[in-house]
């Protein structure tokens, strides 16, 4: 009979493909370099595959849960767009396993950090909507999608004062990596802001009602900042109380 680990329990939720590439048959894939930042802060990442129909089933195996990104939108008509831009592409599988996930994590107050696509959909699974297409929505915007590479920081982002994710990065403003055309456009009523990018696209939410439920719009599993080392930190702590 296998014993329980002292670290903390990570799940990730995985990307999915098609056929193609890796297998001629459907694949999961996650990068990994998410793996490595749960280690690296004292976590057993774990992957958790798309059923959601056994969510909360995940919840009694995990202390915590991270909500990656990926090259894939959230569908508008789950936060009420009458319309739908070009652009958007989906993964209807893997969001809707995600927000039976996120929503079973906020009911239960287990820990939940949620990456780029992972807060938007922490955002709509709450209440809250979209902005569809950045460049068609805010004037002079930023390139939100870097021209260079993830792993370099593509503009900065201003934290909110008395946030719980100044407290926890110590850092007014970090510089960040970009790779979105979606952003929160209202923050469901739970929410508040917590970061901003210097055109006004928010960057961060965060329910301070929970123990620790964060999103940022950015990918910290690239440490560019060292903000970002003091997030994964933070949550691991919140998953071990």
């Amino acid at each position: 009979m296998s014993t329980r680990t002292n670290s903390p329990v990570i799940g990730l939720t995985l990307d999915h493909e098609p056929t193609g590439g890796y297998s001629r048959f459907p694949w999961y894939a996650m990068r990994e370099n998410y793996f490595t930042a749960i280690t690296r802060a004292g976590g057993l990442p774990i992957a958790l595959p798309h059923y959601p129909e056994r969510a909360t089933e995940y919840l009694t195996l995990i202390d915590g849960l991270v909500v990656t990104g990926g090259a894939f939108d959230v569908d508008p008509a789950l936060f009420g767009a009458k319309t739908r831009h070009h652009s958007v592409t989906t993964k209807n599988r893997r969001t809707q396993f995600e927000l039976a996930v996120i929503r079973a994590a906020h009911r239960a107050d287990i820990p939940v950090l949620g990456i780029c696509g992972g807060q938007q959909l922490m955002n709509v699974a709450l209440g809250g909507t979209l902005i569809q297409h950045i460049p068609d929505a805010i004037p002079n915007a930023l390139a939100h999608e870097q021209p260079n590479s993830r792993d370099e920081a593509g503009h900065s982002v201003s934290l909110t004062s008395e946030s719980e994710l100044l407290r926890i990065t110590q850092r007014a403003r970090m510089e960040v990596n970009s790779a979105h055309h979606q952003a929160v456009e209202k923050p469901a009523p739970s929410f508040t802001i917590n970061a901003l990018a210097p055109d006004g696209v928010i960057e961060g939410i965060e329910d301070v009602s929970r123990r620790w439920f964060i999103g940022v719009q950015w990918h910290p599993e690239f440490a560019i900042d060292p903000g970002d080392l003091r997030l994964f930190e933070s949550f691991l702590v919140a998953c071990q109380e």
